[in-house]
């Protein structure tokens, strides 16, 4: 019996062994990664995985490994913001690379090669705040505190802190401009020597920080003043000092001996202590040695300024 060739089933057939064909092809390309990912590196990063505090401007170090020659990309993600590039380099021959940064913004750091992204290294990085003000003042005048916060942001919170029964108490608060600039004021109600400080409460860019302005703020309060010595130079004072031509002290009825008084007169500053009990005449408060006189550039009797 002679057998008849169907086409048909021919052209079935052969659909039939392409097909098998292909899901064989397909099968070993999904095996085996494309030629260019075979010899991809994964890609590190120095820290990974921790949190790390830095000052702002504070120099970073980040390294790590990536394919041998290839480049690697930092990028920087500052809190709450997409990734964006901040240098770029390329890999030694054994694949290590390294960055060096100025830390600005807190956030995390990752580094990225054609081989895809290292895990990310975090970083905290407290604000820097800066503040001066006013050294001496008059009692019923401001005390004047201008200072800076970087990274300059318009709009960050400062408070002016006054230490006070042993605490931090907030006595004004201000705005920065656009570079990070801020003035402050306060005004006391009695005279004396007081620590002044700005504070940072920190936000999504930066870290708190504090700062405590440097030296004491006096505040002065006006009160007559006159002068003795001559006549009582060898003799001994009520609080049991000889008095001489070069020792800087003042008379006093109430302060207890000893009491050091910061003393002011048309822009010239003193201190001088307590040493003896005067004086007793009119409604002076003070009796000036001849030291203390010369110190000051005062006259015979007129009014000087004391934190007391």
């Amino acid at each position: 019996m002679k057998t008849r060739f169907d086409p048909r089933a021919g052209r079935l057939r052969g659909a039939a062994l392409l097909a098998a064909g292909l899901m064989l092809t397909a099968s070993a390309w999904a095996a085996s990664p494309p030629a260019a990912e075979a010899g991809a590196k994964e890609v590190t990063i120095s820290g990974a995985g921790a949190t790390h505090k830095l000052r702002y401007g504070q120099r970073l170090s980040l390294s790590g490994r990536a394919a041998a020659g290839g480049e690697v990309r930092l990028e920087h993600a500052p809190s709450g913001r997409g990734w964006r590039p901040v240098a770029r380099t390329r890999s030694a021959a054994g694949g290590s690379y390294t960055f060096s940064v100025r830390a600005r913004h807190s956030g995390a750091y990752r580094a990225v090669a054609s081989s895809g992204a290292s895990p990310t290294h975090r970083v905290i990085v407290v604000a820097r705040l800066s503040g001066r003000a006013s050294r001496n003042v008059n009692i019923g005048r401001a005390v004047r505190v201008r200072g800076a916060l970087k990274p300059g942001v318009d709009g960050r919170a400062v408070r002016l802190q006054l230490r006070s029964g042993g605490r931090w108490k907030t006595v004004d608060r201000a705005r920065t401009g656009r570079a990070g600039q801020f003035s402050a004021s306060w005004r006391a109600s009695r005279a004396g020597g007081y620590r002044l400080r700005v504070r940072f409460g920190g936000d999504a860019r930066n870290a708190a920080v504090s700062r405590t302005l440097r030296g004491r703020v006096y505040v002065y309060r006006p009160a007559a003043a006159s002068w003795y010595g001559p006549g009582f130079y060898g003799g001994r004072t009520a609080c049991g000092y000889s008095l001489n031509a070069s020792i800087k002290g003042v008379a006093n009825k109430s302060l207890p001996c000893g009491t050091r008084v910061r003393f002011r007169y048309r822009g010239r500053t003193t201190v001088a202590k307590v040493i003896d009990r005067g004086p007793f005449s009119g409604a002076r408060e003070w009796d000036l040695t001849p030291a203390t006189k010369r110190a000051l550039g005062f006259g015979d009797v007129g009014t000087v300024w004391s934190t007391r």
